[in-house]
């Protein structure tokens, strides 16, 4: 007779892969890693957590000036649109929590600049979220280095690197 002990294993599939390109938004009810690079760029993250429902964005520009772009490319109207597509999968937005991350001063030429873009990007998400009532439980926004973000939807987690 042989004695074999099994090693407990994670019972949790791998999560699905997606890679969020700038101008897009993701949001779903299943178990998704969520790749995207930052510069001035930002990304909201949301996350219920009895639901589990995330996503995320990844806009460009603080605010739509109207010439017909993609409107998911500004903060003004991607901030709004992630709440409702999150919103529309069942979360609810009282529990909605928020991660924020971009908003870097990646070009020479504008160093030094208190109201650079990066800053712009990451001052309308915070008026946003906060009018939306939604509290930001972590962010790593600013400074001069892009960064790679993975979220996953399904937890609320993120993970960042500076590049």
């Amino acid at each position: 007779m042989n004695n074999v002990m099994a090693t407990a294993q994670s019972m949790e599939p791998e999560p699905l892969k997606f890679y969020l390109h700038p101008g897009q938004l993701f949001a779903c009810t299943k178990n998704y890693a969520v790749t995207t690079i930052l510069g001035s760029c930002v990304s909201v993250c949301l996350w219920d957590p009895l639901t589990k429902i995330g996503g995320i964005n990844h806009f460009l520009l603080p605010y739509d000036v109207g010439d017909g772009q993609a409107p998911s490319r500004f903060g003004n109207l991607a901030v709004q649109e992630l709440i409702d597509q999150v919103l529309a999968l069942g979360a609810a937005q009282v529990r909605l929590q928020a991660k924020l991350f971009g908003g870097a001063c990646v070009l020479d030429a504008f160093r030094g600049r208190a109201k650079h873009l990066g800053m712009k990007n990451v001052e309308v998400a915070r008026e946003l979220l906060q009018c939306a009532n939604i509290p930001i439980l972590g962010e790593a926004v600013g400074g001069d280095r892009g960064r790679k973000l993975i979220f996953h939807t399904d937890s609320g987690s993120a993970w960042v690197k500076s590049l």
